[in-house]
């Protein structure tokens, strides 16, 4: 089965090309899905000139059965709840705080880690772009979305480089539009659309943010140079 991505830059080049109505808006602000979903956002912000960050996602499993999600906490304080699943279940509240408690101290560990003390950009009346490196049940993007739309951005844009058919439908509906470069069908695995589909790094994300950050910096700086 041939690949689509040699790697996570191209990927994030391609999917900048089907982003071009969202370039040098200052309203624009791209967050990525860490780890994967790093790279290729660097690559969409860079190519948009946006500034970037990043929109940390942890679900909260039902104990026993952690794949089942009964929720997720996001970035800037953020819990959605499974009502279906929580009711379903009869999960006390007690239980969910005790998971959303020992998710929340690795929330914070990977925004520490990532952000090095900066805080988290502002969203409100935004155009937020989420990308992250693909899509297979879409669960973890679908929080994200529930979680930032409770942060009042103006618009959510999902971006993936490749995601199931079916998944990337699905988010037409939950978020205000969704740009998936490939959907390949069968689809099987994200995986399986790059050549090289290796672990990011901590290391590489908290690259990625500085350099970012620094050619926001730079192009502001430049901005605002008297005219001689």
């Amino acid at each position: 089965m041939p690949t689509a991505f040699r790697d996570r830059t191209e990927a994030g080049r391609l999917l900048a090309e089907k982003l071009t109505t969202f370039s040098g808006r200052p309203d624009v602000l791209v967050l990525a899905l860490p780890r994967g979903g790093v790279p290729v956002a660097y690559e969409v912000a860079r190519a948009l000139d946006a500034p970037l960050d990043v929109f940390v996602v942890r679900k909260l499993g039902v104990p026993g059965h952690e794949e089942l999600a009964m929720g997720a906490i996001a970035s800037g304080g953020v819990c959605v709840l499974n009502d279906d699943v929580v009711q379903a279940l009869r999960i006390p509240d007690r239980l969910i705080e005790a998971v959303a408690a020992r998710e929340l101290r690795e929330l914070e560990r990977r925004e520490r880690v990532y952000r090095n003390g900066r805080p988290m950009p502002g969203v409100r009346g935004r155009t937020v772009i989420l990308v992250d490196d693909g899509l297979a049940t879409g669960s973890t993007m679908r929080a994200a979305v529930a979680a930032l739309r409770r942060l009042g951005p103006a618009r959510i844009v999902v971006a993936v480089p490749t995601a199931a058919p079916s998944t990337c439908e699905e988010l037409r509906h939950e978020a205000d539009e969704c740009v998936c470069e490939i959907t390949p069908d069968p689809f099987y695995a994200v995986g399986l659309w790059y050549e090289d589909f290796s672990q990011t790094t901590d290391d590489e994300v908290r690259d990625h943010l500085e350099r970012s950050a620094a050619t926001v910096a730079a192009a502001t700086a430049t901005a605002e140079e008297p005219v001689q």
